[in-house]
């Protein structure tokens, strides 16, 4: 028994149940997501994220979750049509990010700007199809606030949304105001599939807390947003490429590597609480980070990576510590020229589908959200008067 748990049975005489940050707690029952984490396995809805994203779009991935079935193909394509059709800003929205700090950080200027779109939506009906049709525009709309705001900050005028464009390549679009090739593209709606969902993760679970209230979609994807910044979730991409740039040579890497395990230092990219095994998100982007830095002056920081996975490996593989999906991700997004504080405003553009899909679920059997809290203060005693203190 811990200190800990020796101190809350002391103060509260019950048998301990205390799990620090609710680790293998069961909150929630789910069709949507499963993890096999020893084997490193992920599956939508039974479908396995290799098959996926070998096949499938982002998309028809949203569809799948939402939904709980791939689509037929006149489905998709009015999914499809309907993002195009829902992708613009009210007019007052982008006078609104043009207002904000240029020095913000773009998850901050994006929670924002979410929490703004609920006061444009007047419809009252509160039914599931209106809610599904709030994920969909929402998901929709997530991509055009990102680019609105970085094009915006580098005094670059927003550029609209493209007409015939799918989701990802319609984003690089809105960014660079060039189509981006075909293969380019291709790597985005790969990316978006590989983050739309991941179980019950912390931004995922914040969204839940949050609807399970009967708060609006709005809230809830608010939620999700401001969970998914921190560094020890949906930050972690940035702090990935920031830590490359300070290894700067895959020759450093072992000094690296044992200089943070001299400091106890967190080393990002590595270990997960789910997975005991390699992720297997990261495993297909790996690949692609490899064929991209092939091509780019930027492939020292593959060489890095590859190293560093070999001596983390080497010294840590057996704890069950591999790499996790940031490992990749963030070189990726690197060799697309984008900027390091747009990577997890890109996973929250992914995974709106998910929060979105779990919040709709929750919801058809709705109970709020009250974890109980194990007292450890003093025990009960009389109120001293504050001059006899």
């Amino acid at each position: 028994m811990s200190d800990a748990d020796a101190i809350i049975k002391a103060a509260t005489n019950k048998p301990v149940d205390y799990s620090p940050g609710l680790e293998d707690v069961v909150a929630a029952k789910s069709r949507l997501c499963e993890i096999d984490g020893k084997a490193g396995k992920l599956y939508y809805c039974g479908y396995s994220i290799e098959d996926l994203a070998q096949n499938s779009s982002y998309e028809e991935v949203c569809y799948l979750l939402w939904y709980g079935r791939l689509p037929r193909h006149e489905e998709l394509e009015d999914l499809r049509r309907i993002f195009r059709e829902t992708r613009e800003l009210p007019t007052e929205v982008l006078g609104f990010i043009e207002h904000l700090p240029h020095k913000a950080h773009p998850m901050d200027a994006l929670r924002t700007i979410v929490s703004l779109l609920a006061t444009f939506d007047l419809n009252p009906e509160n039914t599931p199809e209106a809610n599904l049709k709030r994920a969909i525009k929402l998901t929709a709309q997530i991509p055009t606030i990102i680019a609105a705001f970085q094009r915006l900050r580098m005094n670059q005028k927003p550029v609209a949304p493209h007409e015939k464009l799918g989701h990802a390549a319609n984003f690089l679009y809105m960014l660079s105001g060039e189509e981006p090739d075909e293969g380019t593209a291709k790597v985005m709606d790969l990316s978006l599939v590989l983050h739309a969902d991941h179980e019950m993760n912390a931004s995922t679970f914040a969204s839940l807390v949050t609807a399970s209230t009967l708060s609006d979609i709005y809230s809830a994807v608010t939620s999700g947003i401001g969970t998914l910044k921190g560094s020890l979730h949906g930050g972690a991409n940035e702090s990935v490429l920031k830590m490359l740039q300070e290894i700067g040579d895959p020759n450093k890497v072992e000094d690296f590597v044992e200089q943070s395990r001299a400091k106890k230092a967190r080393i990002m990219g590595f270990g997960h609480r789910v997975y005991k095994n390699y992720d297997p998100r990261a495993r297909i982007l790996k690949e692609y980070a490899r064929r991209l830095s092939a091509k780019t002056k930027f492939s020292r920081y593959f060489q890095i990576n590859d190293e560093l996975e070999k001596v983390m490996q080497d010294k840590y593989g057996r704890r069950g510590i591999f790499p996790n999906v940031d490992l990749y991700s963030g070189i990726v997004y690197h060799h697309m020229d984008i900027p390091i504080d747009l990577f997890t405003p890109i996973f929250a553009l992914s995974r709106v589908a998910g929060w979105t899909a779990h919040v709709l679920e929750y919801w058809q059997d709705n109970r709020l959200f009250r974890p109980a809290a194990a007292y450890i203060g003093s025990a009960p005693r009389e109120y001293v008067p504050e001059s006899n203190r």
